[in-house]
């Protein structure tokens, strides 16, 4: 996606930006929320953002959608939760190296290992101590209930994650596909 590794392009800065608006859709407009608990899918748009255009462009995807989706539910912006924000673009996208050369099963592997990292240091560790730390919940009271989150949604942000960066979308994000383009035919 980055032809030239200093700066980014327009098609990079567009698909970045419907990435980050599909995950406040997921995440704040789509989502059942239960105050220290939110199931949601949005977190697999940065995920793929990160895939797909690197760690930098994944790390500013979770970052804008964290500090937007803020100001969109009027939140005060929670810093540990905004790293955790972060880490769901950069992790996936620093362990894409390691599928390089393997099989479509070896990279659906890897990719579910790297969200299962991601999410237990991002969901368990930092959104976890930003819930108790700056919001005041108990931590004996909400860990039961976000280890069941973590169950159910990791094997969903899995499977998503690998649907999508399997289909036809990765080679049209990443420019294998060439866009189509109207023509003007005289009959």
């Amino acid at each position: 996606m980055q032809k030239n590794k200093s700066h980014w392009n327009v098609k990079t800065l567009v698909f970045m930006a419907l990435l980050v608006a599909m995950h406040l859709v997921l995440t704040r407009v789509l989502v059942v929320d239960l105050g220290a608990y939110r199931i949601s899918v949005g977190s697999v748009c940065t995920i793929l953002a990160g895939l797909w255009m690197g760690p930098a462009a994944g790390a500013v995807c979770g970052l804008a959608a964290d500090f937007i989706g803020c100001f969109m539910k009027g939140y005060a912006i929670n810093p540990l939760i905004t790293i955790a924000a972060i880490l769901w673009g950069v992790i996936p996208a620093l362990m894409k190296p390691m599928f390089a050369n393997r099989t479509k099963k070896g990279k659906t592997v890897i990719i579910s290992v790297s969200i299962v990292i991601t999410a237990v240091l991002s969901s368990l560790v930092f959104t976890t101590a930003g819930l108790v730390w700056i919001m005041g919940y108990n931590f004996y009271a909400i860990m039961p209930g976000r280890l069941v989150q973590f169950a159910v949604m990791i094997p969903i942000y899995c499977v998503l994650t690998c649907l999508l960066y399997f289909s036809p979308l990765t080679s049209m994000v990443v420019g294998n596909v060439r866009p189509a383009v109207l023509e003007n035919k005289t009959i």
